[in-house]
């Protein structure tokens, strides 16, 4: 029988064979990451390898600080956690490497990818570890009793590279349903530990404590029979919100507009004469455009390589400051235009189709923006900004995905699959500049690959002479 680090070597080597598709399953883009921060580690630095321990370790050494951390692979286990939720997913399925959705939800598989690619049960009892030590016991008793059913199968037979056991499992999952307040299957399970470490003092004490809870109150038994999700502040606005991201798009009739039309745009400007942008008409109110072929394939390459080395975690406005937060997760770089001629070539677009100003300080710089696994952003408006307010947004798409993280606008419920290549145009604020609330809008989880987005943003500032108020104070 091979040793741990060859047969972790040629499992390595069974996954190179289908490089190219690790990055689009978020199955495989989450164990790779977990590979790359823990896995390794695990196998560079255990006994089995200690023939070859100063060659591993050197050869880990010089890698190390390219490798991913330990919040890359938090961030990866709760993108996978949002995919669940969000496209309403099966954590036994997910396990199998299938996308299938729960058992009542009246929905197709929302992701079928080319290969199938099952998860361990260290892999899934790092994700349950994850949500343990956020303290969303939700999450942590599904992937817990996950990691526990897998680990039991393969009670016995040890893997180099896993940091969790049966008994850490048990042990996670015994406190998430005591936090639950279900407190016999906290007892159950903790004696369950009790067979594998007779002699463990901690657990011991916990199933005196759960016994004395159950004598005294033998109701509080099954309390964590109904599991909540986190987060649910906004529960109308999230339910719209994940309701349209698992219909990918399918809109109730009385949403569907008549006097919806394509046409070639010039906005009368000499620019546009000789190459009228494509523009298809998505909604009338709020005014919503779609511009076909807005940039060529080399300009979208373009954009990328300058944004790539300069991406960091997106923020969102909080007053006058900016702050990370977990309703939006994506990396994002900000190009000014003397960076390259290409970012030239895209503002004097994006000025000749709105007449407006693009240089600061009347417009924001180029924000790219790269939305990796479960990156999302939630329901929000454009024009929060107070002392700045947001007067337009256009959105062109660098790449095509495989599936999700579509764009859609939660008030008129609308629903738009990315386009590689096209730009997407409203006005955030009213004529009388009040903000629109229409225009609420979300970014659906990207489910599979990953997301290139720009988006160039106007200041009402500046721009009085060049979108002027109307004849109504209603406009």
């Amino acid at each position: 029988m091979p040793s741990s680090p060859t047969r972790f070597y040629r499992k390595i080597q069974a996954l190179h064979q289908g490089a190219g598709s690790t990055v689009v399953n978020p199955l495989l883009a989450y164990t790779l990451i977990k590979r790359l921060q823990s896995d390794w580690l695990n196998v560079v630095y255990s006994a089995e390898a200690s023939e070859n321990a100063q060659a591993l370790k050197n050869g880990y050494q010089r890698l190390e600080e390219e490798l991913p951390i330990f919040e890359d692979l938090e961030g990866a286990a709760r993108g996978v956690m949002r995919l669940q939720d969000v496209y309403s997913l099966s954590v036994k399925g997910l396990a199998k490497g299938k996308f299938q959705r729960v058992s009542n939800a009246p929905l197709p598989d929302v992701y079928n990818p080319s290969q199938d690619f099952s998860l361990s049960a260290d892999d899934c009892f790092h994700i349950g570890k994850v949500a343990y030590d956020m303290e969303d016991y939700y999450h942590s008793i599904l992937w817990l009793e996950e990691a526990v059913s897998l680990f039991r199968v393969s009670y016995g037979s040890w893997n180099t590279e896993d940091e969790g056991s049966l008994e850490d499992a048990l042990d996670h999952l015994a406190f998430s349903y005591f936090k639950a307040g279900n407190i016999s299957h906290a007892l159950s399970l903790s004696q369950e530990f009790l067979h594998y470490d007779p002699t463990n003092k901690r657990m011991a004490r916990n199933v005196l404590k759960y016994e004395k809870l159950l004598l005294v109150n033998p109701e509080s038994g099954e309390e964590g029979g109904s599991l909540q999700r986190p987060n649910v502040t906004q529960l109308e606005t999230r339910d719209i919100y994940e309701k349209l991201c698992q219909t990918l798009g399918s809109q109730p009739s009385q949403y569907q507009q008549q006097h919806l039309y394509c046409s070639y745009e010039t906005n009368g400007t000499p620019f546009l004469r000789l190459q009228p942008l494509k523009r298809e008409i998505v909604h009338r109110q709020p005014h919503i455009a779609l511009y076909h072929d807005f940039v060529s394939d080399a300009e979208a390459e373009k954009i990328k390589e300058l944004a790539a080395p300069r991406l960091q975690r997106s923020v969102v406005a909080s007053g006058e400051k900016q702050q990370k937060a977990d309703y939006r997760i994506s990396k994002s770089a900000w190009l000014k235009d003397t960076l390259d001629p290409a970012i030239v070539a895209l503002d004097r677009r994006v000025a000749a189709l709105t007449g407006l100003n693009t240089q600061p300080p009347y417009a924001e710089y180029l924000q790219v923006v790269n939305y990796g696994l479960g990156g999302h952003y939630e329901p929000h408006f454009d024009h929060a900004t107070v002392s700045k307010p947001q007067f337009d947004t256009m959105v062109p798409w660098f790449s095509n995905l495989i599936r999700s993280g579509s764009p859609h606008a939660m008030n008129i419920l609308i629903f738009w699959s990315p386009l590689q290549n096209a730009a997407l145009f409203w006005w955030n604020l009213r004529r009388n500049g009040d903000g629109d609330d229409d225009t609420l809008h979300a970014g659906c989880p990207v489910l599979a690959g990953d997301k290139w987005v720009a988006n160039k943003w106007f200041h009402e500032h500046g721009q009085e002479f060049r979108r002027p108020c109307g004849t109504s104070p209603e406009d």
